[in-house]
């Protein structure tokens, strides 16, 4: 996950993340209605990359280790890193996390939400409710002397409360002009434990909810993850600042 050194940034550098950050939530609000059966991931990603283009800046997933397009669409089983297709049509009941990272000015705007493809299923909108509400917990516990494991903890109790279960695989992560960086944020945890938090650190929450086993499997294009049981899974994200007042959501519109 890139280098271990956390970096404080000043006021300055997280202005500039405000700014990358507010452009990422205005692209998710704006692929929103595109999200309908008959639409396929790779029109998605297409409007997005030209959506990014238009407003000066660039799409850091494009080429990053190799990733083949500019967001991630994760449907369904798919856990994170979904690679947008052509064959992939959306289907009345899907669920879809759209992932999306653009560069503004050098700084990485780092958000994702779950949308509901038509009509969910209860347990699908269930599962998209508990995740979206696993990360405003989260958010929650983030000041000054608080602990990484503060916000696993938080994320945990609440889904597994609900008999769903925290992917353990992929954590959220440090950013800045960077795109992954120290410190790792894990999505499970003990309260109490784990590194302090420091105003100035800036850093992704993503918790990935399963709706039955928590384990993952990487398909053969080196990037999908899926649940091992086909089941369901959700994630929202956004991009925080630690400051003296507590926490600041960086990834708004």
């Amino acid at each position: 996950m890139g280098t271990e050194t956390i970096v404080l940034l000043s006021s300055r550098e997280i202005e500039k993340m405000r700014q990358a950050g507010k452009l990422a939530a205005q692209l998710l609000n704006h692929l929103e209605p595109m999200v309908k059966p008959g639409v396929s991931t790779l029109e998605l990603n297409d409007e997005a990359e030209r959506w990014t283009q238009a407003h000066g800046a660039r799409s850091a997933p494009l080429g990053y280790n190799g990733f083949p397009k500019s967001i991630c669409t994760s449907v369904n089983e798919v856990i994170c890193h979904g690679i947008p297709s052509a064959k992939q049509i959306l289907q009345d009941g899907d669920i879809i996390n759209i992932d999306v990272t653009p560069i503004v000015d050098g700084y990485h705007g780092d958000t994702s939400k779950t949308f509901f493809v038509g009509n969910p299923s209860p347990t699908a909108q269930k599962l998209v409710e508990v995740t979206e509400e696993c990360l405003r917990r989260a958010i929650a516990t983030v000041k000054p002397g608080s602990r990484i494991g503060d916000i696993g903890a938080a994320i945990q109790e609440y889904a597994e409360s609900y008999g769903f279960s925290v992917v353990r695989d992929f954590v959220g992560h440090g950013v800045n002009t960077v795109f992954h960086t120290a410190p790792q944020i894990p999505h499970y945890g003990t309260r109490g434990k784990g590194k302090k938090l420091r105003s100035g650190m800036v850093f992704t929450i993503e918790p990935m909810i399963n709706e039955g086993t928590w384990e993952a499997e990487v398909l053969d294009d080196g990037w999908t993850a899926i649940t091992t049981d086909g089941k369901l899974s959700a994630q929202f994200e956004h991009t925080i600042a630690v400051t003296d007042q507590g926490v600041d959501i960086l990834t708004l519109p």
